[in-house]
């Protein structure tokens, strides 16, 4: 069986320091997918092991049964894998729709032609209104980039990810530093826009993860020690000891 994402036995040193420990994974095309765990758990050196951004130790990691590992992030974006980062990566200086429209001239074919004026591209032109309306963008439309609210900006970045056509996103910590309101409706719109996709995301927010995921895989001292849906985690004796235990007990006893 041929699965959207799967890693084998992934491991990953720092030179005598071993951060990933044998992680094994197989996620299931369409499926949402929260990856949580302690600070240091090597939650993020997945991430930039999957994405390309390190070469792991050894093991294999497969991307729609093609082995990725090993190579560059931009040949692993070509092959249908999107990242987006902690720290908002967008065009700054160029429009809401001039970033949107960026993202999507790979997918149609363009690479990186200088032979045709971007405004008389009319495929790509109506793509990035696309994306635009689908991230709630569009009153925005000639805005700078900069000068969009950080959750704005978030869903921007978002929005960048999903209009290069992979059909693999990961999402690193989407909704750090919004409110609970911009939360909410950040989770309605992830869920939207990533409709028909595979979603890896790495969140700390219980209320995220339990709202988002279609299932939960907990990394602890660099291994998956569980994954499963939602329900299974929160009643995994072995997760409730290493991650859980303390937001499980502020819940029985009614603390929110």
């Amino acid at each position: 069986m041929s699965y959207a994402l799967e890693l084998k036995d992934l491991r990953k040193n720092f030179g005598k320091t071993e951060i990933i420990r044998g992680a094994n994974l197989a996620v299931n095309a369409g499926e949402r997918v929260a990856i949580i765990g302690p600070n240091g758990a090597g939650k993020s050196t997945l991430f930039n092991l999957i994405s390309g951004r390190f070469g792991p130790t050894s093991g294999e990691i497969l991307l729609n049964g093609q082995r990725i590992d090993h190579k560059a992030p931009y040949e692993i974006n070509r092959m249908g894998l999107s990242r987006s980062f902690q720290i908002t990566n967008i065009f700054p200086k160029l429009s809401v729709f001039e970033n949107l429209r960026c993202a999507v001239l790979w997918s149609l074919g363009y690479k990186y032609t200088f032979l045709k004026f971007l405004s008389g591209l009319k495929d790509a032109n109506e793509l990035a209104e696309k994306y635009m309306e689908m991230i709630r963008l569009d009153k925005k439309r000639d805005l700078l980039a900069m000068n969009l609210t950080y959750a704005e900006q978030r869903a921007l970045e978002i929005g960048i990810t999903i209009a290069g056509g992979s059909n693999v996103i990961l999402l690193d910590e989407p909704t750090a530093g919004m409110s609970k309101s911009e939360t909410s409706r950040f989770i309605s719109l992830i869920k939207e826009v990533t409709v028909g996709k595979t979603l890896l995301t790495v969140e700390h927010d219980m209320g995220v993860v339990f709202g988002l995921a279609d299932k939960i895989a907990v990394v602890v001292y660099g291994e998956v020690i569980a994954f499963d849906t939602p329900e299974a985690v929160r009643s995994n004796a072995r997760v409730q000891e290493a991650y859980l235990g303390s937001h499980v007990a502020d819940e029985q006893a009614g603390v929110h």
